[in-house]
């Protein structure tokens, strides 16, 4: 069985004094490395001593210690995405120096713990897999159509466009509901509307 993931909705801060040094973590959303990088370089301060960061999209991830011993501060940020399930999400760790060196293992709990809980504060959405699928709707169905899709958890219509005889409506099932959203609407129109799998 697939383990659940889940995205966060919004950007996420927070802020801990780990013996004298600030820790800044900042969590955002992502949907591509472009994004990821842009975010990097929007909530990272480059007047602090280390900007260590981490994203994941997919199966798609890097990570970096910015000038932290190799292993301490990069990898245990990712550590915390992986731990609570996360996808498409990047962190910034900001830390400015206190005077106190922490240790190989007090910049491992810092760095880790530091992005661990701006993500547990962070509101989720469980991420659920979804198929595109194109349905061709006359004039008639639309409005019957629209209101049956709305009734099922998930499906998203992604795009419409309106053609001679109605419109052709883009939309976004998710993978366990394509086979009911496809019997429903077939059902509900006399099968006049056919639910197309993208492929």
């Amino acid at each position: 069985m697939a383990v659940a993931m889940f995205a966060l909705t919004r950007l996420e801060t927070i802020e801990q004094i780990v013996k004298k040094s600030r820790f800044r973590a900042v969590a955002a959303p992502v949907a591509s490395e472009d994004e990821a990088r842009a975010f990097l370089a929007a909530h990272g301060d480059p007047d602090a001593n280390h900007n260590c960061w981490a994203w994941r999209i997919g199966q798609s991830y890097r990570f970096n210690d910015d000038g932290e011993p190799s292993g301490t501060a990069g990898k245990p940020i990712l550590q915390a995405i992986d731990g609570q399930s996360l996808d498409n999400v990047a962190v910034v760790v900001t830390r400015w120096f206190g005077g106190v060196l922490l240790g190989t293992g007090g910049l491992i709990r810092a760095y880790g713990g530091s992005a661990a809980m701006c993500l547990r504060a962070a509101v989720l959405v469980e991420l659920v897999a979804t198929v595109e699928a194109v349905i061709v709707v006359g004039f008639s169905d639309l409005a019957l159509v629209k209101a049956r899709l709305a009734a099922l958890p998930g499906v998203r219509i992604v795009s419409e466009i309106f053609v001679e005889v109605g419109a052709e409506l883009t939309l976004a099932v998710p993978e366990a509901l394509a086979v009911d959203a496809a019997q429903m609407l077939g059902d509900a129109t006399s099968e006049r509307v056919v639910l197309a799998l993208q492929q």
